[in-house]
């Protein structure tokens, strides 16, 4: 008798923590086999920015018909999964309850293990479903509208914070300027947008705490000096463009710089860039110029994975119930997680 094939090990992921709805199947050997996403912009952008209440209720109606979706897509049936690994925080609790409750009922009806998994060890491990992984141990700058961290990881759960922004997350920089010059829901994209029309030099905004050791970022200050100069004079079309591009250039250089500081104080040659913000493109080349010059390699997930998805959660849950880990029935759901809380898998 020839000998019988393991079952495949595979994971559904679902994401929920804020204003993207998103399911996808994760399998050990095949990779990524199905993913949906679907962002509200349109339902928070009348609001200027993501209503908690309605973001619950949009997930509430569209995540059991994705998840449907994205097992029919991956011909995989309920009974045939490994396990299901839900965003349980950080973020918006109402939304993070949904994908929780939902997650959970699904796998006590199935009989198959659930997991919580961390929204940034997500995002940390979102280049390893790429083609080209990079390998442990690496630097990882994780940019975003809610977090600016530089991290060292070793491993899956083990985390060392190296810097975090003291104020203003870069993304929400960003979001903030750009409401300043009249761009509209979400901001960041329309500001990088923006900035590519731009001419360089007009602008010559400050790089924060670039002056001084250390791998902490502040943009606040940053933030600040864009609004003194909307205020100082009217700014016609070209005039905004060239604000939005001195103001890009102003964040990917402290970016940049820090990244760079990071690769040195730990001695790593791969860096991670990961988050909404790394799917600016001025920040990837810039990134990768710079870190090839110093013989460091970067690696990053498609721009559709930079922002959340529920790929990198299927992944990151998939890894440590691979390694054993087992959530119980309690709902999880963290709207605030610091990422150095997290240890290796458990069993």
């Amino acid at each position: 008798m020839s000998p019988v094939s393991p079952a495949p090990f595979r994971v559904l992921g679902i994401e929920s923590s804020c204003d993207e709805t998103a399911a996808a199947v994760w399998d050990a050997d095949a990779g990524l086999l199905a993913h949906e996403v679907f962002s509200q912009f349109d339902l928070h952008r009348a609001f200027g920015g993501v209503v908690p209440e309605l973001a619950s209720r949009d997930h509430i109606r569209r995540l059991l018909p994705m998840v449907r979706t994205v097992l029919g897509t991956a011909d995989t049936r309920p009974e045939a999964l490994s396990g299901v690994a839900y965003t349980a925080g950080p973020g918006l609790v109402g939304a993070l309850m949904v994908g929780a409750a939902v997650a959970e009922s699904l796998g006590y009806a199935w009989g198959v293990p659930v997991i919580g998994v961390h929204h940034l060890e997500g995002h940390l491990l979102a280049p390893m479903l790429e083609e080209d992984p990079p390998e442990f141990p690496f630097v990882a700058l994780l940019v975003s509208g809610g977090h600016t961290l530089l991290v060292d990881v070793e491993g899956v759960g083990r985390y060392r914070i190296l810097g975090e922004s003291l104020d203003d997350a870069a993304g929400e920089a960003f979001d903030k300027t750009a409401k300043l010059l009249g761009l509209g829901y979400p901001g960041g994209a329309a500001l990088a947008a923006l900035a590519e029309r731009g001419r360089a030099g007009r602008y010559d905004f400050p790089r924060p705490m670039l002056d001084r050791p250390g791998l902490d970022f502040s943009f606040s200050g940053l933030k600040t000096a864009a609004m003194l100069a909307v205020r100082e004079a009217p700014l016609d079309e070209q005039g905004r463009a060239d604000l939005a591009r001195g103001f890009e250039a102003a964040v990917v250089d402290t970016l940049v710089g820090k990244a760079l500081r990071a690769l040195e104080a730990t001695g790593r040659a791969r860096l991670v860039i990961a988050g909404g913000v790394g799917a600016n493109r001025r920040l990837r080349a810039e990134l990768a110029e710079a870190a090839a010059a110093r013989g460091a390699r970067v690696y990053y997930p498609r721009p559709g994975f930079c922002t959340d998805n529920a790929a990198m959660i299927a992944l990151a849950g998939g890894l440590r119930l691979q390694a054993g880990e087992r959530g119980g029935l309690a709902l999880r759901a963290r709207a605030r997680w610091p990422l150095d809380q997290l240890a290796p898998p458990a069993r």
